[in-house]
């Protein structure tokens, strides 16, 4: 395999190994500009280095908080209560938006091998790129 001879966004010259039959790496090929927006909009919607999850310390800190004060009679029980549920469905919500992250993308993640697969097949029987 060849070096891919893309541009760096600084001038230099790409050192990534080229694709098979091509002559870029596939951060600089022309036929994946749609497939690299789409991590890159993905990636953004993650939040800090793709952890999700964030809210969770704020919430079980005032989930300590409840508890505590229930138990230092600072809270009567039943409203303690009626508050700790409020923030399971807090939770549960959280966990239902993190399984349609994960969803959406393993959805996107199989489109871009069908894509892939795609690709090789019809370069196996002549058509296509």
């Amino acid at each position: 395999m060849s070096q891919c001879v893309g541009i760096k966004a600084e001038g230099g010259r790409c050192r990534a190994q080229a694709i098979a039959d091509s002559e870029w790496c596939f951060n600089h090929h022309p036929n994946y500009e749609e497939q690299r927006r789409r991590r890159a909009s993905r990636g953004g919607r993650r939040g800090g280095r793709g952890r999700p999850g964030g809210d969770l310390v704020d919430l079980k800190r005032d989930v300590r908080k409840v508890i505590d004060d229930v138990l230092a009679g600072k809270v009567l029980q039943g409203p303690g209560a009626v508050a700790l549920q409020g923030f399971n469905v807090l939770l549960r919500a959280s966990k239902l938006e993190l399984d349609i992250r994960e969803q959406t993308e393993l959805i996107e993640r199989m489109e871009a091998l069908e894509e892939t697969l795609l690709e090789r097949q019809n370069r196996g029987s002549g058509y296509g790129a």
